[in-house]
């Protein structure tokens, strides 16, 4: 027995309404992100010397956030049939955020999950089972 119920009801719209409305913030970001990309690639056609600080930019700006990028390597690795490649998690981050980056910006993203990864088998979680198109395959360590 609820004592108070438009309290409740009231927590609950509101609650509703704001997880819609970070929903479209998050969709908003993406398609500034994108923008981002393209006036950077179109500012390097005119001045390609501009190139290191734009992925030093790119770096510290979009950031993931905190253990987003842990809780996405995992997945994929629960998720694969076969042997992932940070190529393939690299490709996949690219793809689920709708980001199109330059060949700097995307190594840096695969080092990024590259490291998440090699921590992961660090920690017992991960290894590393052989070689897919020339990228250390990974697959979770089977517990029980």
């Amino acid at each position: 027995m609820v004592e108070r119920p438009n309290t409740v009801a009231g927590l609950i719209a509101k609650r509703s309404e704001l997880v819609r409305l970070r929903e479209r913030l998050e969709s908003d970001l993406r398609s500034v992100t994108c923008d981002v990309d393209h006036l950077e690639a179109a500012i390097r056609l005119f001045d390609p010397e501009t190139t290191p600080e734009a992925v030093r930019r790119y770096t510290t700006r979009h950031r993931a956030k905190k253990g987003s990028v842990r809780r996405f390597v995992l997945t994929m690795l629960r998720e694969a049939s076969e042997l992932v490649t940070s190529k393939h998690m690299t490709e996949r981050w690219l793809a689920e955020r709708q980001l199109r980056t330059d060949d700097a910006t995307w190594r840096i993203i695969r080092n990024r999950l590259g490291a998440c990864v090699n921590n992961l088998q660090l920690q017992g979680i991960a290894v590393g089972a052989g070689m897919v198109d020339g990228y250390l395959g990974w697959r979770l360590i089977q517990r029980g």
